[in-house]
């Protein structure tokens, strides 16, 4: 790879962070929506496993900022306009914080109506929870952001797929081999 390549693409880190968090929050999106319809046994089973993955998602973001502080992000390609240079930027500042708020109201909706209780990381270790109240408006306040935020994340999601593929089949840039080594 040149350098002009490695100034305009991912570092090998910044892609697996990328797509392993892109596959939680697809896995806890699943989950939850699956989580529904189940008995419910089955669906606090299902829900344990949203609140770990959850979980891991915000300590993976937070590993995630620290990389990209470390390893700065590739130069915006030449070939993008200018708003969508703005958007983009926009977008990944959305997402970060989305990143960061759709975990921390889940674990306030997790702290408030278990009454602080940990959250169980897969039957290994216990995260703490949040210093909040035990009480109804707490927990729906929580519960708000919690499915707020989340929804946010979602329409964020689509918007960012969508871009994506425009920039492969429209444009037929190389956005898309920034973050999928394989297409170059």
């Amino acid at each position: 790879m040149s350098t002009t390549d490695s100034a305009l693409s991912y570092s090998r880190g910044a892609i697996i962070l990328h797509w392993l968090i892109a596959l939680l929050i697809l896995g806890n999106f699943i989950g939850a929506w699956t989580a529904e319809d189940l008995p419910r046994d089955a669906k606090l089973v299902v829900m344990g496993y949203h609140k770990a993955t959850g979980i891991v998602i915000l300590l993976l973001t937070l590993v995630r900022i620290g990389w990209r502080v470390v390893y700065r992000p590739p130069v915006l390609l030449q070939t993008l306009k200018t708003w969508e240079a703005a958007l983009a930027r926009v977008a990944h500042a959305l997402f970060y914080a989305l990143m960061l708020a759709v975990p921390l109201a889940g674990l306030g909706l997790h702290s408030a109506f278990s009454q602080g209780k940990p959250v169980s990381l897969f039957g290994l270790i216990d995260f703490p929870a949040l210093p909040v109240g035990f009480d109804k408006p707490t927990i729906g306040l929580f519960h708000e952001l919690h499915e707020v935020t989340a929804t946010a994340m979602l329409v964020l999601l689509g918007l960012h797929v969508a871009a994506a593929l425009k920039h492969q089949f429209i444009d037929r840039d190389s956005t898309m081999a920034r973050m999928l080594p394989f297409l170059r």
